[in-house]
Formats: structure tokens, sequence, C-alpha cells
């Protein structure tokens, strides 16, 4: 799709994302991410509601996240396992508040995945699936997942290199617990729009490809790509999920590497 001066990526410094500290500013801000969502979605001529918001609460406190579900947020995204699962303990109450796991996971913390989380979006390995699979048995529960596709080609991101997923596809049907949903990426974290975009154009096309071949029980519906600073880009180029945290809750106040501690680079971006 060509470029336009709507579609400009927004990388923003900690600053330029007001702290959520209200109701009312939570719903100001959600008003206004969807109101930027719905205006990708015309310019590329898709209907909003095939987009998924995903709010991204990543580092919050509970009482952020207490806003933000009276604001009207019911499922919610994480990166760190251990911090989702305390989140979720101390939120209970709230019976209908969901949530999405959506940083790398180690196979030793499968078994919290496994107890809590209704979706995970970053399936990159089978020793994660066979881990997932086994929990999962045990709980007695499925688990929507979403096969992660590394599409920058950077050493710094976790996802299988593009021309290693139809393989991997075609061993998902072993595991009976998991339900695979789509595909999922982090673009370049990159002023240049265009080269974002190609990122998720990558995706797109791959997904549009395997979905000609795809087992039994292997869903390729979802595109689960863009986050604040290149959400609309994404929309413009397919997503059907798209997690938000920043132009949400407001600046996070750490490094990037306390997002993502286990990668080989500090060098992610921020949903």
């Amino acid at each position: 799709m060509p470029e336009s001066s709507h579609t400009q990526t927004r990388r923003n410094q900690h600053g330029d994302y007001p702290q959520a500290v209200s109701v009312e500013d939570f719903r100001r801000n959600l008003a206004a991410v969807r109101a930027r969502m719905d205006a990708a979605c015309h310019r590329a001529g898709r209907d909003p509601t095939g987009v998924r918001l995903l709010p991204v609460s990543k580092t919050k406190p509970e009482p952020s996240l207490r806003l933000a579900y009276a604001a009207g947020c019911r499922v919610l995204g994480e990166n760190k396992v251990q911090e989702a699962f305390g989140k979720w303990d101390a939120m209970q109450d709230l019976a209908d508040l969901h949530w999405s796991v959506i940083g790398h996971l180690q196979t030793n913390k499968a078994r919290l995945v496994a107890r809590f989380a209704s979706e995970f979006q970053a399936l990159d390995s089978l020793r994660v699936a066979e881990a997932l699979e086994r929990r999962l048995q045990a709980e007695g529960r499925a688990l929507d997942v979403f096969v992660q596709v590394n599409t920058s080609g950077e050493a710094s991101k976790y996802g299988l290199p593009p021309e290693d997923v139809p393989a991997f596809l075609n061993a998902l049907p072993a595991f009976h617990a998991l339900r695979v949903r789509g595909l999922m990426t982090l673009a370049l974290f990159s002023s240049e729009s265009e080269r974002v975009r190609q990122c998720f154009v990558l995706l797109r096309t791959l997904r549009d490809r395997l979905r000609q071949s795809a087992p039994a029980r292997i869903a390729l519906d979802e595109l689960s790509m863009g986050m604040s600073g290149d959400f609309e880009i994404a929309i413009e180029e397919g997503a059907t999920v798209v997690r938000v945290g920043q132009a949400i809750f407001g600046a996070r106040h750490l490094t990037d590497s306390h997002y993502w501690p286990d990668e080989p680079s500090s060098k992610e971006p921020r949903p």
C-alpha cells in the first residue's frame, strides 16, 4: 500500500505518552486509539470490526489495570509470564478479565501459562509446544496460540525464520490442546515506515500462501502485528490483532531490557 502522511511510524520517547491515572484517561486513550484504527481500516477498505485491539499492560501495577478494566478492557496482554501470573492471581475477582501472553516463553514456565492464559502469541519452538501440551492436558484446558515469525531478520528477535514456518505448522496438529489461530510478528524498530511496512507485508504474504496447504485444525485467520508506534501501518497491511500498550496506559519509565530480559539484545520495540 502506498505511503501516506497518516501512516508514519510513531517512535515516541517515553515522555510522549502521558500516564493514564483515571478511568476517564483510559476511556479517552482507548477512544483515540480506536479512532486511529478506524481511520486505518477506512484507508485500507477494511471493516473495523475485523481488527481486535489488545491492550498491553506489561510493567503496569494492578491499580492501573483495574482502571483499564473499569474503562472497558476485558483482555490484557503481558510479556513476562511470572508478572502476568501474579496479576491474574490478584485480580481473580474480575471473572471476565482474560490474559494474553505475548512474550517469549521458557519451557519451565509453561505450567503458569497453562493455568491462567487464554491466549499465547509467541509460539516458536516444538519444545514449548510440547511443554504447553503436557501442562494443558493436566489442567484440562485448551489454549489459543499464534506462531511467532521473525520477519525482520534481526538476531535480537525471537520467532521462526519465514522459511521454517511450513514445517513447523505441519507438526502442530499433534498438539491437541493448542488451537492455532494465526501468525504474529514484531516489526523493525525504525522510523522508516516503508521498512516497517515490509515486515507486515511479509507476514501477510506468508499467511496467504500457507493458508492453501495448512494441515487440518490449523487456522491461519489471524495476523497479530502492530504496536503503539506502527499499528496503523499493520492494519493497512492486514493485521487482525494490534498490541497497544503505551498509547493506552502511558509511557514506561524503564529500559527495554526490562521487558525482554532473556533476549540476546535489548533493542526490542515497545508495544
